[in-house]
């Protein structure tokens, strides 16, 4: 089954990970029926609490095509979304608000794969 809310493992991990600056959440978004207008009514009033951490949605874009990847595992939509830190992230989607607006998440998307990531320079690219 396709989970649109982390399990208790990851959320334990997540929260157990360095947290000396920005996490940036990479959230590829699959619709359920293609229609994000569900997703929508959760992004709305979550962009608010979003910049009210401190945080902010860096880019959106349609997702086009799998160049590289299974096909069958098509996504409709890419968000990057930049918290001040993991902490940041954890309040936010701890708050009574959140949880209401998070209803209209799950009612949407079919399924979903979240990233949470870091600067870092990676040896194998090269230092950044």
């Amino acid at each position: 089954m396709t989970r649109i809310t982390p399990n208790d493992d990851q959320i334990r991990e997540f929260a157990a990970a360095p947290d000396d600056g920005p996490v940036v959440m990479l959230n590829l978004l699959k619709f359920r029926g293609g229609d994000p207008t569900a997703y929508g009514r959760y992004g709305e009033p979550v962009l608010k609490m979003i910049d009210d951490t401190g945080g902010r949605l860096l880019w959106r874009g349609r997702a086009d095509q799998i160049l590289i990847g299974d096909p069958d595992e098509s996504w409709d939509a890419v968000l990057l979304v930049e918290y001040p830190s993991r902490q940041a992230f954890l309040e936010m989607t701890s708050t009574p608000e959140y949880n209401e607006a998070h209803r209209h998440r799950e009612e949407g998307l079919e399924r979903t794969v979240v990233v949470a990531c870091t600067p870092a320079g990676d040896p194998l690219l090269g230092a950044r």
